[in-house]
């Protein structure tokens, strides 16, 4: 598939297909397009050329920022989309209960968004998504404004809820180290129009745990996709 924006080509003929229990990584110079696969994938916008498939309709969408709803409790920020997919409050409750324990948020499910840390905010988003139990997760760059001890963590919290949810996963970051981290496949994009130029399979079995960002094979891995990402660029 390709996409425009009237004269400007944002992408060159791509092709990507994440299976089901795939958890993939892309990583791209700025305004190559990574944000434009992400909106294609979730329906937002139509390629100019080309068609974009899913098995399901049922994807969640992670953005840069939480987007909650400040006047919502973090409870109620969570059962918002099982509101309007018309779920009765009993069961909307249950699954709130389900996915508040998932991401560590039970006992602040009565706080105000005003009340959370950055990192609880983004919690509260995946749950937001995690209610319906989606088949595709879509992230861009959720953890990129945040510091590096609440990324690590938030990155061992999606590592662990990847391995027990297993759904199919495309996470855009600038950090080379986070998209090893977390992909079971790893792709890097040129520079505009973007296309797909590299791709790495990473060894590491599922759930990780924190410490293999220290081991050497993980040092080597991060150094070549540092490597084709600066060529890509």
């Amino acid at each position: 598939m390709t996409k425009s924006f009237g004269s400007i080509d944002a992408l060159d003929p791509i092709g990507l297909t994440i299976r089901k229990g795939e958890f993939v990584s892309l990583v791209g110079p700025s305004g190559c397009g990574k944000s434009t696969v992400l909106r294609l994938g979730s329906g937002l916008i139509e390629p100019t050329e080309g068609t974009v498939s899913r098995t399901s309709d049922n994807v969640g969408y992670i953005f840069q920022e939480p987007t909650l709803m400040p006047w919502r409790t973090v409870e109620q920020n969570v059962t918002f989309l099982g509101e309007l997919d018309g779920l009765g409050r009993q069961e909307a409750r249950r699954r709130a209960d389900e996915v508040l324990s998932l991401v560590g948020l039970e006992e602040f499910r009565d706080h105000y968004p005003l009340a959370l840390s950055g990192g609880m905010k983004m919690r509260t988003s995946i749950a937001r998504s995690l209610l319906l139990d989606p088949d595709l997760f879509l992230f861009d760059e959720p953890f990129g404004a945040l510091d590096q001890i609440s990324r690590a963590r938030l990155n061992a919290e999606l590592c662990a809820l990847f391995s027990e949810r297993r759904f199919a996963a495309l996470f855009v970051t600038h950090s080379v180290d986070e998209a090893v981290f977390l992909a079971s496949r790893l792709l890097v994009m040129s520079k505009r129009p973007g296309r797909l130029v590299a791709e790495f399979e990473i060894p590491y079995e599922f759930p990780r745990q924190p410490e293999i960002r220290y081991e050497p094979e993980f040092a080597v891995l991060a150094g070549q996709v540092a490597a084709a990402l600066a060529e890509a660029s």
